[in-house]
Order: C-alpha cells, then structure tokens, then sequence
C-alpha cells in the first residue's frame, strides 16, 4: 500500500510541470550550500553544524505533534464520519505535509537557536569567544543567515508545493466521498439517513448498481414537515453535493398531491461537504494567483474577501516569522553566568505558545472584520520585531 501511495504522489505530485521550477530551485540551493559550506570558516561552521542538528530534531518534533493534534485528527474524523478509505485517508495525509512543515519550519529555527547557543553559554564557550574580540553579532551571524535560507525555503514550499498539494487533497477527497454509498454489482438495497433525533429523515432504495450508476431509485424524503416527497429515477450518482438524478418524477405529499416530472435532477440532499471543503481555498492559491483572484473578482463576498486578503499577507509574514524568531532567540539564549541549567527549550516553548496564540487571536479578529487585514497577518510579527529589537540591543552592548 505504501508503495502504491509513494508512486500516486511522484505522478501526480512531483512529476507535474509545476513543480518543475521547484526542483530546479532546491537543486541549486543545495548545489549552493554545499560550496559555501566548504569554504565557510570554523566558527561558522561549529555553530552552524549545532543549529542544523537540532533544527532537524525541532521541525520533526513539532510537526509530529501538530499532525497527532490537528491534521491527523481531523483525517480520521473524516474516515469514521464520510467513509473516506484508509489508503485515501493515508495519502491525504502525506499530503498535508508541506503546509505542515511550513508552519514548523520557524518553530524549528528558533528551537535550534536558543538550544545551540543556551548550550554554548552555559559551557562558557561563548564566554571565551566573547574575551578573544568575537562579539554577538559575529557569533549569530551564521544563524541570521541560516535564517534568512529558511525563510526563502518557506516561502518557495508554501507558494509552490503547498497549493498544489492542498488542490490535490481537495480532489482526492471529492472523489473519495463521491464513491461513498456505491456498492457495484449489489441489487435491491436500502440505506437511510436519520436526523439528529434519530427518526427517519430518508429512505433510499436502489434496484441495481452498475459501474457506479445506480438504477431504479426511490427515495423516501421526510425532513420537511408535514410534508413527504417521493422522487423516483431510472439512473442516479451520488456526489459530495448530494445527486443527481435523470429521468423521473417527483410526487410531493401534503395538503394535496403534486407531480413533476424531470429529465435531469440535481437535489441536495445526502452528503455535502462543499462548505467544508472550500475552506481552505486561499492556500490552493500562490501568491500571485490569490492577489489577482482579488482584483478580479467583483462579486466575492465581503467577509470571503477580509479572509483571502488576510491570505495574501500572511504568505510574507509567516516565512519572515523564521527571522523574527532569531532575532527574539539570541539575547535570551545568552545565560547570566549565575544560571547553572539549560532554559532554552523552555524559552523556546514560551515564544511559540506566545506567537501563535496572538497569531490565531489576530487572524480570528481580521476575520471577522475587527481589524485590519494587514494588522492580522503582522500582528504577532510586529510586536516580536520591536521586542527582540530592543532585546538584541541591549544583550549586544551591555552584556561585558
């Protein structure tokens, strides 16, 4: 099953022409990283080597724990609510990894910042830097950069990769769902829908099915009240939206009888996940696509526009939020002499739990209309920006 799931995504995933510039991309910043690294100094190499380690141990961490909390969850709601198949299910979620690892990509660079020099620190190594004539600026000048190759990294996933495969999971879904309630093959079978009281709200009957058309339905509708419909068909598909239904009639049971007749049907009833799905259609969006979705298009709802602008901020802010991250990181990475035990992994915690909780604050606010579009992508950035500023200020000429 892996396997078939591995080969699903290098066919429709890697191997289409999107990506192409992509690959391009990651080849030559590799290409580049190896070079530079060769003739980089010692310094930066000792300091650089310490913060990749556990940057990699960071955006693992991190993102197991948003997969186990957010993403797999909700997957799994869907398998036990829609029926959506396990092998689906399982491919969904590989899916989902870029976006993933886009909001874990500034998690893992400030863990790895404060971590890295909260242990030089402590092991008097940067002491010892400090008393040879290398300031803070020099030591964390590696770190800046590192950075600032993650930031871009971040913003290249999250323009390139995280769209298409947010699209890709959309279609697979819709797909998955429209296969819900087909059994091929099977004559004369009911199934029902009950509503929250658990009374009967519908009653389905199906004659036959062959390759996935079902023939000779009846169904039984009785959401309305005082009033029961029944709608026979010779043919019928079932999609997230509901059916659709060709050559038949209607007979509506109330004060009085009413027939219609019908050669092609779409009704909404069943299940319907539209909604839902059209959640997250600004991250199927890059940033271009999203801005001239905005421009473009006169009739988008007031409150959908507050959320695809709040969209399009957000594609800068978030990636910068790596920088931000390190600029805050290093003066509190910097232990006082006196403090004996390691409190980066607590600061690192802090900050995250901080950010992101006045990032979820702003963007619930934005959206609904409280503030600005802008402020609600920026907020989180511009308040940590001030504060590691005057932090890093103060840590570079005081600190003796």
């Amino acid at each position: 099953m892996l396997k078939g799931c591995l080969n699903y995504l290098k066919e429709n995933i890697w191997d289409r022409q999107e990506l192409l510039p992509v690959r391009n991309f990651v080849k030559k910043q590799i290409d580049t990283a190896i070079y530079k690294y060769n003739n980089m100094k010692i310094l930066d190499k000792y300091i650089l080597r310490q913060v990749i380690e556990m940057f990699l141990m960071g955006v693992f961490v991190f993102s197991t724990i948003i997969f186990a909390s957010d993403v797999f969850t909700t997957l799994i709601k869907q398998i036990a609510k829609f029926g959506i198949p396990f092998k689906v299910a399982f491919i969904m979620i590989l899916l989902n990894i870029p976006s993933v690892v886009v909001l874990t990509i500034p998690m893992g660079v400030l863990l790895s910042t404060v971590m890295t020099l909260n242990k030089l620190s402590l092991s008097s190594e940067i002491t010892v830097m400090r008393a040879c004539g290398i300031g803070l600026n020099r030591i964390a000048k590696p770190i800046f950069a590192f950075a600032i190759v993650m930031s871009l990294s971040s913003f290249i996933i999250n323009e390139s990769v995280v769209p298409v495969m947010t699209k890709q999971s959309k279609d697979l879904a819709l797909w998955a769902l429209g296969q819900k309630n087909i059994p091929d093959g099977k004559q004369n079978f009911i199934f029902k829908e009950l509503n929250e009281r658990g009374a009967l709200k519908r009653l389905f009957y199906v004659g036959y099915c062959d390759k996935k058309t079902l023939h000779n339905i009846t169904v039984l509708d009785n959401s309305k009240d005082d009033t029961i419909q029944i709608l026979q068909a010779r043919d019928g598909k079932t999609s997230p939206d509901g059916w659709h239904f060709k050559r038949g009639a209607v007979y509506t049971i109330g004060n009085d009888l009413n027939t219609s007749l019908f050669e092609e049907l779409d009704v909404k009833f069943g299940l319907d996940l539209s909604k839902e799905l059209n959640k997250n259609a600004a991250k199927e969006k890059n940033f271009y696509q999203l801005a001239k979705h905005l421009i473009t298009s006169k009739d988008l709802q007031p409150r959908d526009r507050q959320i695809f602008t709040i969209e399009l901020f957000d594609k800068i802010a978030l990636p910068l939020t790596t920088i931000v991250f390190v600029l805050v990181g290093v003066p509190l990475a910097i232990t006082p002499p006196r403090v004996r035990y390691n409190r980066g992994f607590l600061f690192s915690i802090l900050i995250i739990f901080a950010y992101y909780v006045v990032r979820a604050l702003a963007i619930s606010f934005g959206e609904a209309g409280s503030l600005a579009p802008f402020f609600a992508a920026w907020l989180p950035n511009i308040v940590l920006t001030v504060w590691g500023s005057w932090l890093y200020y103060k840590k570079v000429y005081t600190i003796s």
